[in-house]
């Protein structure tokens, strides 16, 4: 689930994030809650760096600006896009 939270200029996201999916995708579930599904397996970082390249695209961003702050090993995380 993916909540825009914004304090300042840094904009911070909620994210469930699915990995191993059969089909990528990026699923509005409520205003501002998102579902990530991902291909990637959950090993050496391959599903966040994709889930960070889904959100640099969704975005219209450079994926430098977007940084996973939270839940390295776990299926929630949170994203800060500066």
């Amino acid at each position: 689930m993916a909540e825009k939270i914004s304090i300042g200029n840094t904009m911070y996201i909620k994210v469930k994030v699915m990995p191993s999916s059969r089909d990528e995708s990026f699923i509005k579930l409520k205003e501002n809650t998102y579902r990530i599904k991902v291909r990637e397996k959950a090993e050496r970082n391959m599903a966040n760096n994709r889930v960070r390249t889904l959100l640099a695209q969704s975005l219209n961003i450079s994926e430098n600006k977007i940084h996973l702050i939270s839940g390295h090993h776990s299926l929630s995380k949170i994203f800060s896009v500066s």
